[in-house]
This record gives structure tokens, C-alpha cells and sequence, in this order.
């Protein structure tokens, strides 16, 4: 006789729920975890290895508040390029115009505002105008003519160079007026107070802190959700506890000096903006697939064509952001300003981790990796190293950030 089985009246235990499963999840192999995400975790220490050794070379001078400050004020405006240009080279692109657009936007803000007389605003608008006709001529013959990147953003560089001469008159032009200045030069202190220091920069720092821990908490939910690797909790609080006390200490110089700049405001602002659109939005999920395989992209359904045209008309609004902030930075527009500005923002998006071939790459790793530049040429002037040799260690920093991402390429294909 047959006998029946009467399903189960107990029921299996169910998983965790994601937030719990984050408190109990993941590794504690420190060294599996670094090998594994090798790309960007290399330039994390890269960072923390180049500013010791020049806090060491400098006597601390590197580290001082005011010193923290110039850096910010300094190379600001590179950082935002960098931002264009990743996702440029992570869509398969690259710009070689981006020093001359700058100079352009910063000539025609300073035409209208320094020679004709018109408010400052009038000139930023009229800044960002261009730079979005200049992305957009780029985006046509690439997109649409189908002419390469590289050769149009080189026609660009000389046509855009040459327009620049012709708006200023080969002549520089200066002052602007003291509310454009506020642009790349101002600084918010004094707002909550403090004795010695400014409390409202210390209360900013607190709040990226505080982002950056639920930031990190999510993105560690959702990857064990999706059953990815992550190191163990205890790890995971001990990377957002050192990250935080470098915030906060960046962020205490800040408030020791002469308090938050506006351009780090508007800096960050760019860097949220774009991290979010690059990770969460269709468009950034279209531009690493058209890097990554193009055909695949286009069967897939990607309009290839209209998301590459918008890709150099972001690029265009960006160069002329910082156009806006190097003429203020610098109170005039010179016929040579941006020179070599597109290399430096090359420079950065390849050592942040971005693929030579495309497909890879992230905005806060070019941040990080216009942040070595920025320690390392800022760290070299105060040592009193001459322009010359300034260049050559550049030169061997780009070349050996390409080449350590051509091994990972090789170590990846070894390993499957």
C-alpha cells in the first residue's frame, strides 16, 4: 500500500532581510577584497601614499590649513573637466579641446562683462551658452558625421584656440568685478560662528560624513541582495571611520583657514550630480554599455548616435564651468589660458581607474586621481622642483597608470 505524504505544516526560515543581512555578511579577507576591486582600490592607496610622502618632504607644509586651501582653489577647475571627460572615455571618447573651450568661455564671459559693461551673471550665462554650442558642433561631427572623437576634438582644439584670439583681440582682459571673483575666490565663514575656527565648514564636513556612511550602508545592502561580495561588517565600519576622520580632518583645515570655498560647494554639487547620473540613470547605464561593446549596445536598443551627441554637449557645459572658475580664479581672460588643461584632465580620469578602451571607470575615481596630480604638483612647487622635471614625473605617473590597467586587463584574462 502506498503510503501519502502530507506536505509539511512547518515552515523553512527565511533569509535574512537585507539590513540584517548586511550587519551579519561577508569577508573578512582584506586581501581578496583589495585583489578583486584592484582597479580602484590602487588609487586610494596611491593617494594616501603620495600625500605622506610629501607631508614628509614638505615638513607638514603640504597638510597646513592654508595650503589645503590653495589646493582646492588651485586645481578645482581640472577636477571639473575630469568629470566630463571620464564619462567621455568610459563612452569610448576622448577630448582634446577642452583647454581651448575653456579659454573661449572665459574670453567671451570677460568681453561682456569687463569691456561692455554687463552684470557678472550675464557674463557666466553667456559662459555656459557657448559651452554648450561647442559640445554640441562636437557631438554632430562625431555622433552624426561619424568623424572620430579625436579628430574633431583636435580640429576643435586649434578652431576654438583661434576664436579666442579673435573674441579678446590677442590682448588680456581684466578685472572682473568683485561678485564674479566670489566664484572660484569666495568663501562662506562666519555663518554659524565659532571660536578660532568656522563651525558651519566642520558642520558640512559632518553631514558628507554622515552621506557617505548611508551611502555605503545601501550600496552594501544592495549588493548582498544581489548576492555580490562584500567584506565583512566589522571591516566595512572601519573603512567609513577612516574615511570619515579624513573628511572631517580636511574639513577642520578648511575651518582653521578661511572656511569653506564656494568653489568646493559647487565642486561637490557636480560630483554628486554625476556620480548618481553615471550609476543610477538610463543614460549612464547607456554610455558603459556603448564603451564597453558598442555593437551589443546598438542591437540592444541604445540610441547610440543621440547618447554620444549628448555625452560632448555634458562635455561643452563642463569646460565651460571651468572656464568660469579659471577666469575668476585668475580675475581676466588671457589669450593662453587652458593650455594643456585637457591633458591634466586626461590624466586624471586614466589614473582614476578609466579603461584606455572604455567601458570602465567612475567620477570619483577621477577625482581621486585629479587628487594625486593636484598633491603631487602642488607638493612639487613647494619643494622648489622646476617646471621641467614637474612634467617628466607626470609623464611616468600617466604612463604607469595605463600600464597598470592594461596588467589588469591581462590578469583578468589569465584568470577565466
Amino acid at each position: 500500500m502506498t503510503s501519502i505524504k502530507t506536505p509539511s505544516t512547518e515552515h523553512p526560515t527565511p533569509p535574512d532581510s537585507p539590513p540584517a543581512a548586511a550587519l551579519h555578511s561577508g569577508t573578512s579577507d582584506l586581501r581578496a577584497l583589495v585583489l578583486n576591486n584592484l582597479r580602484q582600490s590602487g588609487i586610494y592607496v596611491a593617494l594616501v601614499v603620495i600625500v605622506a610622502l610629501f607631508a614628509v618632504l614638505t615638513d607638514g607644509v603640504l597638510l597646513s590649513p592654508g595650503n589645503i586651501t590653495n589646493i582646492v582653489l588651485q586645481y578645482s577647475y581640472i577636477l571639473v573637466l575630469a568629470i566630463g571627460m571620464v564619462i567621455l572615455i568610459i563612452g569610448g571618447h576622448i577630448d582634446l579641446s577642452v583647454g581651448s573651450v575653456v579659454a573661449l568661455t572665459g574670453a567671451v564671459s570677460a568681453v561682456l562683462v569687463i569691456q561692455q559693461g554687463h552684470p557678472w551673471w550675464i557674463g557666466v550665462v553667456a559662459a555656459l551658452v557657448v559651452g554648450v554650442a561647442v559640445g554640441a558642433w562636437h557631438g554632430f561631427w562625431v555622433a552624426y558625421a561619424g568623424i572620430p572623437a579625436f579628430i574633431v576634438t583636435l580640429a576643435g582644439m586649434l578652431l576654438f584656440r583661434g576664436l579666442t584670439l579673435r573674441v579678446l583681440d590677442n590682448i588680456s582682459l581684466s578685472p572682473f568685478p568683485s561678485e564674479y571673483q566670489q566664484v572660484a575666490a569666495g568663501f562662506l565663514n562666519g555663518l554659524l560662528g565659532g571660536q578660532g575656527f568656522d563651525a558651519f565648514t566642520l558642520l558640512i564636513g559632518a553631514i558628507a560624513v554622515a552621506g557617505y556612511a548611508v551611502s555605503g550602508f545601501r550600496t552594501r545592502v544592495a549588493r548582498i541582495r544581489y548576492q555580490q561580495p562584500v567584506e565583512s561588517f566589522p571591516l566595512f565600519v572601519a573603512r567609513v571611520v577612516l574615511v570619515g576622520a579624513v573628511l572631517m580632518y580636511f574639513a577642520w583645515q578648511l575651518a582653521h583657514a578661511r572656511g569653506l570655498p564656494i568653489v568646493l560647494i559647487i565642486l561637490a554639487v557636480l560630483v554628486l550630480v554625476y556620480g548618481l547620473l553615471t550609476r543610477r540613470t538610463v543614460f549612464g547605464r547607456q554610455v558603459y554599455a556603448i564603451g564597453g561593446n558598442l555593437s551589443a549596445a546598438a542591437l540592444s536598443g541604445v540610441k547610440v548616435r543621440t547618447v554620444n551627441f549628448w555625452m560632448f554637449v555634458n562635455m561643452g557645459f563642463l569646460a565651460a564651468v571651468a572656464g568660469v572658475i579659471y577666469s575668476s580664479r585668475s580675475n581676466g581672460a588671457q589669450p593662453a589660458a587652458g593650455n594643456m588643461f585637457e591633458l591634466d584632465a586626461i590624466a586624471a580620469a586614466f589614473i582614476g581607474g578609466a579603461a584606455v578602451t572604455g567601458g570602465v571607470g567612475t567620477v570619483v575615481g577621477a577625482m581621486v586621481g585629479g587628487l594625486i596630480m593636484a598633491v603631487m604638483s602642488n607638493g612639487m612647487q613647494l619643494m622648489g622642483i622646476d617646471q621641467s622635471t614637474q612634467s617628466v614625473v607626470k609623464g611616468l605617473v600617466l604612463l604607469v597608470a595605463v600600464a597598470f590597467d592594461v596588467y589588469n586587463k591581462r590578469r583578468a584574462g589569465t584568470a577565466r
